[in-house]
Formats: structure tokens, C-alpha cells, sequence
């Protein structure tokens, strides 16, 4: 079942959603997408580049299962490749352009398009992905910005993608050291 679907999480992705533009965590935002954007353009082969926000700049209604976030910068025509996050649920959210968030149901790769307007509902800006769940981005013409929350903390965040010669391995890492 698609988490979206839930009340409990429509309601924990409208609460996310307002914390995001409030003004501290708007102005925190954009100085990490500043600095993503640094590393993104120092590195030709980057699909991506991220920055972790520090929970603070969310103030008190941060729901208290939300252990990181993080701007990601995906580079414009570019699939990001598959990745997930077994010890995390992700929740994420379109903050500057557009994109196609893909998620792997089980049945193959479901389509959520994305978009950055504040106006629009929630399943135009977010999607909930499930610890273990397959996902990747696909951009357009422009970079696209996101603002992603997990239920684990910063160094403990892992990522695993599937090596391209064998199906049966996956590469591990940390986003930070």
C-alpha cells in the first residue's frame, strides 16, 4: 500500500510541508542548496549532490520520528540510478523545479511528477518511501531540488545501490563520514 494513501501520513506530510517554508528553515535551505550547487558544478560526472539541515532550523513541531534532512540537487537530464535506504523512511519533497520521483512498487518502477509550487496538494510536492524501497530521481531541462526527511540520523543514513554487473550485489555508503 502506498503510504500516501494513510491519514497518518498525509497528516505528518502536511506538518513537514509548512515546516519547510517557514523562514529560518527557508533560509537554511537555500544556503545549503548554495552549497550543493558548489560541489554539483565542481564535479562533471555528479548526478546529484546533497547538504544535511540541522533539525533546529524546523523549531518545535519537528514530529519527533524525523531524525535528518537534506537538500539534494539532481542534475537536469539525468536518471540518478536506483538507490534505496534500508534502515530509513524517506519523505521527500519537490522545493526548486521539477522532476519525476520513480519508486519500485514490486511491479516496477510507478511515476510520481513532481513540482515545486507551494499552492499545489500534497501528492503533487512529496512522496513516502518506505525503508527498502527502490527509488530514483529523473530530471528535465533544470537541476531539481529537493528537501528530503529520515528516520535516522545523519551518519547512520545508508545508501545502497545494486551493482550494474551482478543484480544479487548491492554498493553501500554513508553520506557522511
Amino acid at each position: 500500500m502506498n503510504p500516501m494513501n494513510r491519514p497518518d501520513e498525509r497528516s505528518l506530510l502536511g506538518v513537514l510541508d509548512r515546516l519547510i517554508r517557514k523562514d529560518e528553515a527557508a533560509r537554511f535551505i537555500e544556503w545549503a542548496i548554495t552549497a550543493a550547487a558548489a560541489r554539483l558544478a565542481a564535479d562533471d560526472g555528479a548526478l546529484l549532490a546533497w547538504e544535511p539541515i540541522p533539525l533546529g532550523v524546523y523549531g518545535s513541531e519537528l514530529p519527533e520520528m524525523i531524525l535528518s534532512s537534506w537538500v539534494f540537487i539532481l542534475r537536469s537530464g539525468s536518471v540518478t540510478g536506483a538507490e534505496r535506504h534500508p534502515n530509513s523512511h524517506q519523505r521527500m519533497a519537490s522545493y526548486r523545479g521539477a522532476g519525476d520521483f520513480q519508486i519500485d512498487d514490486g511491479h516496477g518502477w510507478q511515476s510520481n511528477f513532481l513540482s515545486s509550487d507551494p499552492a499545489a496538494g500534497l501528492d503533487q510536492k512529496w512522496v513516502s518511501i518506505p525503508a527498502n524501497t527502490w527509488h530514483q530521481g529523473v530530471t528535465g531541462e533544470q537541476d531539481w531540488v529537493v528537501v528530503s526527511f529520515h528516520t535516522v540520523a545523519e551518519k547512520e543514513l545508508i545508501e545502497e545501490r545494486p551493482d550494474l554487473a551482478d543484480g544479487e550485489t548491492t554498493h553501500i555508503r554513508r553520506y557522511l563520514n
